[in-house]
């Protein structure tokens, strides 16, 4: 592929990416070094164990005194892999550029914990983070990336249909979000870094175990009316950017404000490799516009 399909601030880091990084032989290997990795708890990082037995990250905004807005953040993994802790430092600039409580949840992992478990571990750490006193209620936004998208969009399906908790946003980046992307040919683009089709359908074969992908999968799922405002970014060169793009446009024809961002020449993941590059922050900025617009106070 020329080097001139990515993103000039993306050429680097392309370069020294594997197109996969996760398959059934590596995983053991991942998850044991991610927990060398994240064994350490920053010091203004708080860790409780929730009576549902989920492990929840909570990061408080700066000179708090009043109930606030709060977000409660999924991390990625494909379904199989990651840790709350790995989004430490992503969750401590949310909550010091927004001024908001951020909860990342520990949920649990596919294969040995598929489909309801994770979404039913984030909706517990939801239900928990909604009913902190230094949280309004009726200001709380959901967010993740790669799955944790994928999650998050399941969430709000999930907790709309429950309707117990109002929901102000919800934040996708680059989401896992349709499973029949596996039977997709024409996918196996050199440009792909860290998450390719192999993987893609490891993972899925994984989360969703005996599930019906009818209910499990968000992009599947027929009414998507009643959710809550959308972000949606995603690079060109990432696989999931044509699931991705249907899905917000199935949101904003179910009458579901939608903001969409699309990269072009940036990879999976690109943000979390390059954090620092100005594409980077670029991408981080329009989430964070999209999250204070809708944790602003209603204007009566």
């Amino acid at each position: 592929m020329p080097e001139t399909a990515f993103h000039p601030e993306l050429r680097r880091s392309a370069r020294l990416l594997p197109r996969q990084l996760v398959t059934p032989v590596t995983l053991p290997f991942i998850r044991a070094a991610s927990r060398l990795m994240w064994r350490k708890t920053r010091a203004d990082v708080e860790v409780v164990t929730l009576g549902s037995g989920v492990n929840v990250r909570l990061h408080r905004p700066d000179g708090g005194t009043t109930p606030g807005p709060a977000l409660l953040w999924i991390h990625g993994g494909g379904y199989v892999l990651g840790d709350a802790a790995q989004d430490d430092v992503l969750c401590r600039r949310f909550a010091r550029e927004l001024g908001v409580t951020v909860a990342s949840v520990n949920y649990r992992l596919a294969p040995e914990h598929p489909y309801p478990a994770p979404v039913e571990d984030c909706y517990s750490a939801l239900r928990w983070l909604s009913a902190l006193p230094a949280v309004d209620p009726d200001r709380v936004a959901i967010g993740g990336a790669s799955a944790g998208g994928g999650l998050a969009a399941a969430l709000a399906l999930h907790t709309r249909d429950r309707g117990e908790i109002p929901l102000t946003a919800q934040l996708l980046v680059y989401p896992m979000v349709d499973d029949r992307t596996v039977e997709r040919s024409g996918l196996d683009n050199p440009g792909h870094r860290l998450w390719n089709q192999s993987s893609n359908r490891f993972g899925w074969r994984s989360y969703l175990g005996g599930a019906d992908p009818e209910v499990a999968v968000p992009a599947r799922r027929r009414d998507l009316a009643g959710l809550p405002p959308a972000w949606v970014g995603v690079g060109t060169l990432d696989l999931f950017h044509d699931e991705d793009l249907a899905y917000a446009a199935r949101l904003r024809d179910a009458g579901v404000p939608c903001e969409v961002t699309v990269v072009d020449g940036a990879f999976h993941g690109f943000d979390g490799v390059a954090p620092k590059t100005e594409v980077s922050r670029s991408f981080f900025d329009s989430q964070c516009a999209m999250l204070r617009k809708s944790f602003a106070p209603a204007t009566t």
